[in-house]
């Protein structure tokens, strides 16, 4: 990157006697240059010693010229790397409102545990002797998954949700495989209303994926389902709630029907937090769910890892489940590293992410079955308070109460020259994070708003206020305060097409430099 790939700087529109100020610095927040801009040649912050000769070994490949990288003071790195961390909007600045992708608080009790040595410190190829703490760990939250889901078995290796979906997939084509099925079990059904990652997931592990239309109340359209079934089905694969944050009313006889022909039921469980502690999946015909640690049980967002999605199984897929898994001996609780029998195999190198599980269980215990209950009933209600106090200003997608994320079109923005992309960047100025745009794609602008249980009554009201005003401002042809927005970000707004498609990703030395090399 350079400055030459930038496209603006900081703003100044709107700011009644704002004036350039020497630096290009606004109050205490400081224009930053890249780190390579700062760097001079011969500074250092530490002091090595000279690098001993030794006989090269890459040959053809060794580097050729100098690795380039920025000499600065360690007050330089400090400074830099401080004031970049000051840019990042996280959930512990403020809410956030981005839907289907939960952003709750992580108690900071959960992040102590996480540390203790005994945790932090285990290495995967520790002696067995060293770890039977660490296994029953693993145990006891296998155990709460799998009563909190009503399923038999569980996978804990997978690292991230995608990771848990492809799990479950391989689950289901091995099972096929081992009936003598694997060449016929061609096709997965997959809603309009599933998450993105479910037609990748199938096609990535060769099967067609089928798509499914949703009915005009944002479900399943049952009867098009039906009629899609046939003997090369392998599976469903269908979000509960779905990405419309709705729950799927015929989820039942959708998992009896697909039975009925030998498929099987995966359920993405991505948004398993809105019905934790009120319905099992396990109750609902659902054969393979992956749970997402971070959006329910309140570990970090891994951003498709390094995080946890463990994947809960039925009994007739149990038998395919990934290496290792844990059991229950006479001594204790033990890994299983090798079984001969029809298990598909290893997912991952190791065990999972010993982290996350300490920090999920902890969520558990902290909580209690009754304690999770009611955080699953707290996201469900502060979703529906947005929806109906917004109701008048906003155009809600779909009529009737939500679950855990409030969705909303661009019908209220008809006519008004405000996009729902200007709508979203006006949310920054009013120093919000934006929520989801444009998804789920069977909504026209969408605009997906999940503010989960961790938000007070107080921090929803500043939130409707906000989102009110916006509206009302779009209304009254305040055109202005959207266009270009934000206004008050470090940066203006991007051209997102040119960044996208001529992303300017490494950075140039100046013009004189390159002459002195």
């Amino acid at each position: 990157m350079n400055r030459q790939g930038r496209p603006s700087a900081p703003g100044t529109a709107g700011r009644a006697g704002a004036a350039d100020t020497v630096l290009g610095h606004r109050g205490l927040d400081h224009e930053e240059a890249l780190i390579f801009e700062q760097g001079q040649e011969g500074r250092t912050g530490v002091d090595l010693p000279p690098v001993p000769a030794v006989e090269g070994r890459l040959g053809a490949l060794a580097r050729k010229g100098p690795i380039g990288l920025p000499g600065l003071s360690e007050p330089q790195v400090v400074r830099h790397y401080v004031r970049l961390s000051r840019r990042n909007y996280a959930i512990d600045m403020g809410l956030y409102p981005l839907g289907s992708c939960t952003m709750k608080h992580n108690p900071r009790l959960n992040e102590k545990l996480a540390r203790l040595p005994g945790f932090a410190d285990l290495h995967p190829l520790a002696p067995p002797s060293t770890t039977a703490g660490a296994v029953e760990l693993m145990a006891t939250l296998a155990h709460w998954l799998k009563v909190l889901t009503g399923m038999p078995a569980v996978a804990l290796s997978p690292k991230a949700g995608a990771h848990g979906e492809l799990c479950g997939i391989m689950a289901i084509r091995a099972a096929h495989v081992a009936k003598g099925e694997g060449a016929v079990r061609t096709r997965i059904l997959v809603p309009e209303s599933a998450h993105g990652t479910n037609p990748a997931t199938a096609a990535y592990c060769g099967f067609k994926v089928d798509p499914v239309p949703a009915t005009a109340d944002g479900r399943v359209d049952l009867a098009a389902l039906k009629a899609k079934l046939g003997p090369d089905v392998a599976a469903i694969m269908l979000t509960n709630p779905n990405t419309c944050g709705l729950f799927e009313r015929d989820i039942r006889e959708i998992a009896d029907a697909v039975h009925g022909v030998g498929g099987y039921f995966y359920c993405d469980g991505a948004n398993f937090n809105a019905i934790v502690g009120r319905v099992r999946p396990g109750d609902l015909g659902v054969d393979a769910m992956h749970i997402n640690l971070h959006k329910t049980f309140s570990t970090p967002h891994g951003g498709g890892g390094p995080g946890s999605g463990p994947v809960v199984l039925s009994a007739a897929l149990a038998p395919f489940a990934p290496l290792p898994w844990v059991v229950e001996t006479d001594s204790g609780f033990a890994l299983v590293e090798d079984a001969a029998g029809q298990s598909f195999g290893r997912l991952t190198a190791f065990h999972g992410q010993m982290g996350m599980y300490v920090r999920a269980l902890a969520y558990m215990f902290s909580h209690g079955a009754d304690g999770l209950a009611q955080a699953s009933s707290d996201a469900v209600l502060a979703a529906n308070y947005i929806q109906a106090r917004l109701a008048d200003v906003m155009t809600a997608a779909f009529d009737g109460p939500c679950m855990h994320e409030a969705l909303f079109d661009d019908r209220f923005l008809k006519d008004t020259g405000v996009t729902t992309l200007d709508f979203a960047k006006a949310m920054i100025d009013e120093g919000y994070h934006p929520m989801t745009m444009y998804f789920p794609l069977v909504v026209h602008g969408a605009m997906l708003i999940e503010p989960t249980e961790s938000e007070s009554r107080e921090s929803l009201d500043e939130f409707i206020a906000v989102m009110r005003r916006l509206a009302e401002a779009a209304r009254a042809g305040e055109t202005e305060r959207f266009a270009g927005a934000p206004h008050y970000a470090p940066r203006r707004r991007l051209d997102e097409t040119a960044a996208a498609r001529k992303p300017v990703l490494r950075w140039t030395p100046p013009a004189p430099a390159q002459a002195a090399e």
